[in-house]
């Protein structure tokens, strides 16, 4: 059963002595929080916003662990490091059962969509340098905190795996199969030096204010990795000039030229990502989740036509 924002404001009290709490709601997509975790906003004394999240499982439990440790590793980089908010972490709570909340203050900004992108200075550039920025940490700072780290080849290896599942179900059009597969098989696509990637971001996870990407939440998903997989959701979603402006001002962020085919492996990423959510709805046995994602890759197929990528 889901901890009520009361429980939830309880646990904010217990990881941060001495604050005074006026009010409590659930936490939504628009506070940049996703489904994954009990989450509440809880407002002080002062009228300052804060976000209690408390894990649901043992799976989302580790998530939370990683991402803290994560959160903190960062801090400990200094706030000029990135040129965006993360979570501040200022407080945990123990829970009954094992795992741990943890408490930090409400980030600033809204959802970026990647249809609200366009193309010239603004937005897009700023998500471009975002992303260009994060990627050129050094990959000891996830490694350091014990997060995964793949190599170019692994990661391919991870993608073939992953539409072996899709075929065996039955429900991806054959069309979309051999587009990937013949994506993913070709080796000369898949040379990238890997880097410290966010691995999980989706519009709730990127917010922004005017023209600046301000905060990225969210972070349990990070590893070193391909950094395509956090331009697949702009890659699928953004209109195709303002995805140029996005890659533009990525490559000018980047001290390393990004490797040529990295559009490439954006586009599959985020065009695969419809058979993670498949085979989410088969491992949970749930037809809502199946029915929604076979439509969604119906459709996929006929805007593509079989064509490669």
């Amino acid at each position: 059963m889901p901890r009520s924002p009361l429980v939830l404001a309880a646990l904010a009290s217990a990881a941060v002595p001495g604050l005074v709490l006026q009010g409590t709601r659930r936490a939504g997509v628009e506070d940049g929080v996703g489904e994954d975790v009990d989450a509440a906003v809880v407002t002080d004394a002062s009228g300052s916003e804060w976000v209690v999240r408390a894990p649901l499982d043992a799976a989302s439990g580790l998530l939370l662990d990683q991402e803290s440790s994560l959160l903190r590793r960062f801090s400990s980089l200094g706030e000029d490091v990135l040129p965006f908010a993360v979570p501040d972490l200022v407080g945990s709570a123990s829970l009954k059962g094992g795992g741990r909340a943890v408490i930090h203050r409400r980030p600033p900004g809204r959802p970026l969509h990647p249809g609200d992108l366009r193309p010239g200075p603004g937005l897009s550039s700023s998500l471009g340098t975002a992303l260009g920025r994060l990627h050129d940490l050094p990959p000891s700072t996830a490694e350091e905190v014990g997060l995964p780290a793949y190599t170019a080849e692994e990661h391919r290896e991870r993608r073939l795996v992953e539409l072996d599942r899709a075929a065996s179900t039955g429900q991806v059009p054959p069309g979309l199969l051999s587009r990937w597969e013949k994506a993913t098989e070709d080796v000369g696509r898949w040379r990238f030096s890997p880097c410290l990637v966010h691995g999980d971001l989706t519009p709730e996870r990127v917010l922004a204010e005017g023209r600046d990407v301000v905060a990225v939440v969210e972070w349990g998903e990070a590893r070193v990795g391909d950094p395509a997989d956090d331009l697949a959701w702009v890659a699928v979603g953004a209109d195709t000039d303002a995805l140029d402006t996005v890659l533009e001002a990525y490559a000018v962020a980047r001290h390393e030229p990004p490797d040529r085919h990295l559009p490439v492996r954006a586009q599959l990423s985020g065009e695969v990502a419809l058979v993670r959510w498949l085979l989410h709805g088969v491992r949970t046995d749930d037809a809502g989740v199946v029915d929604d994602a076979v439509q969604m890759l119906r459709d996929l197929d006929s805007d593509v036509g079989g064509e490669a990528l």
